[in-house]
């Protein structure tokens, strides 16, 4: 089996969970693939070979310096996580990767590990996303970036980058997916406890949360109502009297305080739901088309491609696990990231 060595760069406030998340699944891949051979043999290194303190104050022994990692060639796969260490500057580290990421045959970060990329022009050109608090400050300061706020990752190329924290995990799932076949990863997600079923270009957050909360109750209840409904009446008309305003004024408030039209809004809703029956039921497109509002198959379709992509069917292959018995490998338990707080300014992790 082909090797794909990874090399984890470290610094001093770096995320935790950016390094152990995808360490893990490139961990697993051998176990999870029988290969006599470990696919992805890891090494950490950080500037100077010293240790590292985590932003939550962990201490990290890496395997060597950054200097000494490269001697004898370059990684396949070269991934920097994000942190609050990459709020300052850290021109050394920066050099380094300008020097040595065009060399890795597979460039990755997870959360602000893409300002750092970005810093050392490696994104220039390329589509990417980060953790969500930080794409207007990537997009800011590097408008040579496409950058994505919505997905929790993003392939460009030989160059990956996903949002905060347990996105890396995601993407990391995605490469040995890539590399080994579905059979590799989903083993490896059992293990975790964590599910091979969210693709990169699903929303950070879910549709409720990636629109701001309506001020007025009048209007959050609406909200509350379409999400509870998303096979009912949603015209605005509609929306509006249950509101007790008028279609106009409706309109304008609820695209003031959310952010989004409500049409908009209604749409994000509906596909979410579908996505979910489709991932997590058995239940036929007709069905699951009249259950999401869309009424007919063919105007889900039209949704699902124009959102996604890729056509209900199709989505519904690729990531509708069946349940299967627990591996047989000691597992762990990744968490769920809770609810966003407010939006801040600045790089996060």
């Amino acid at each position: 089996m082909t090797q794909r060595p990874v090399l984890v760069v470290l610094f001093d406030g770096v995320q935790s969970l950016d390094v152990t998340g995808p360490v893990e699944v490139f961990h697993g891949a051998q176990w999870a693939s029988g290969a006599a051979r470990d696919p992805y043999p890891i090494r950490t290194a950080s500037p100077g070979g010293g240790p590292v303190r985590t932003s939550s104050g962990l201490r990290i022994l890496p395997d060597t310096s950054l200097e000494e990692a490269v001697a004898d060639g370059p990684p396949h796969t070269l991934l920097v996580p994000g942190g609050e260490g990459t709020r300052g500057a850290d021109p050394a580290l920066v050099d380094w990767l300008r020097v040595h990421g065009p060399r890795a045959e597979r460039l990755v970060s997870v959360c602000t590990g893409a300002l750092r990329l970005a810093e050392a022009g490696l994104l220039d050109g390329h589509r990417a996303t980060t953790h969500w608090m930080a794409c207007e400050h990537l997009a800011r300061r590097h408008p040579a970036v496409e950058v994505d706020p919505d997905p929790i990752f993003v392939r460009d190329g030989r160059i990956a980058t996903s949002a905060g924290v347990t996105a890396g995990i995601d993407l990391a799932l995605a490469l040995v997916e890539e590399d080994l076949g579905r059979e590799a990863a989903l083993a490896i997600a059992r293990m975790l406890v964590v599910f091979l079923r969210r693709p990169g270009n699903q929303a950070q957050f879910s549709a409720q949360l990636a629109a701001q909360t309506a001020r007025r109750e009048p209007l959050r209840d609406v909200q509350a109502w379409i999400a509870e409904h998303p096979d009912g009446d949603l015209s605005v008309e509609r929306l509006a009297a249950r509101a007790r305003l008028s279609p106009r004024h409706f309109a304008r408030a609820f695209h003031a305080e959310t952010g989004v039209t409500p049409g908009r809004y209604v749409d994000r809703i509906r596909l979410e739901h579908a996505r979910r029956l489709l991932e997590e039921t058995g239940r036929g497109v007709e069905e699951v088309s009249r259950a999401a509002g869309y009424g007919t198959p063919e105007a889900m379709r039209r949704a699902f491609v124009k959102a996604l992509d890729t056509a209900p069917a199709d989505y519904r292959r690729r990531f509708h696990a069946p349940v299967t018995g627990p591996a047989t490998a000691p597992v762990t338990g990744p968490v769920t990231a809770p609810a966003p707080p407010a939006p801040v300014t600045g790089p996060v992790s």
